[in-house]
């Protein structure tokens, strides 16, 4: 995927900055499409430090964008729906102090879905711009560690193996531990 958004950097060389801030709104405001992909033609294209400043300029837009979004679209018919989740649904009726710590902290943990946490975030009770700091400064270090990740399996040193082989380890046991809790005994 990331080849072809390189295609239009390329192409559009002036306008790359702008592209990549766009398809990081519309990735946001998805939800359910990973962001890694964008990060890693940032990175190719703008080089490692501008590439992920890029990259963490527009998911943090991006997360705003859809936070308002959501907010204006999905509020009251959503709120029933998502109380399945109770992680999630701590931050319907957190407020203030307590939820930009929630939001940060989900933020910080790489593998808790952004969009997951946009959209909790927005059918809940925290203000728009105490969302919006506890949104971009969670995305600080989760970048950094995405961002190094992805610049590592693209010049594929002896980092990027580490990183592909932890991903595989880690994807073979959450398969195993899947069909396992899935099967009947």
């Amino acid at each position: 995927m990331e080849g072809y958004i390189l295609v239009y950097f390329e192409e559009y060389e002036q306008l790359a900055f702008l592209i990549s801030i766009l398809l990081n709104i519309i990735v946001a405001v998805l939800g359910v499409i990973p962001s890694f992909f964008l990060t890693a033609a940032n990175i190719i294209f703008f080089g490692f430090w501008k590439g992920t400043l890029i990259s963490f300029l527009g998911e943090s837009v991006g997360a705003i964008v859809a936070f308002y979004l959501y907010r204006k679209g999905f509020r009251k018919m959503s709120q029933k729906h998502l109380q399945k989740y109770p992680r999630v649904g701590r931050l319907f009726n957190t407020r203030g102090t307590e939820a930009f710590y929630l939001v940060f902290s989900l933020r910080l943990l790489p593998f808790v879905p952004s969009g997951l946490v946009t959209f909790a975030a927005a059918i809940g009770n925290i203000s728009f711009l105490l969302f919006a700091i506890a949104s971009t400064i969670g995305k600080i270090p989760a970048l950094l560690i995405e961002a190094y990740s992805v610049y590592q399996v693209t010049q594929f040193e002896w980092q990027g193996k580490i990183i592909l082989s932890l991903a595989a380890v880690y994807l073979l046991y959450w398969v195993w531990r899947r069909r396992k809790t899935a099967s009947p005994v």
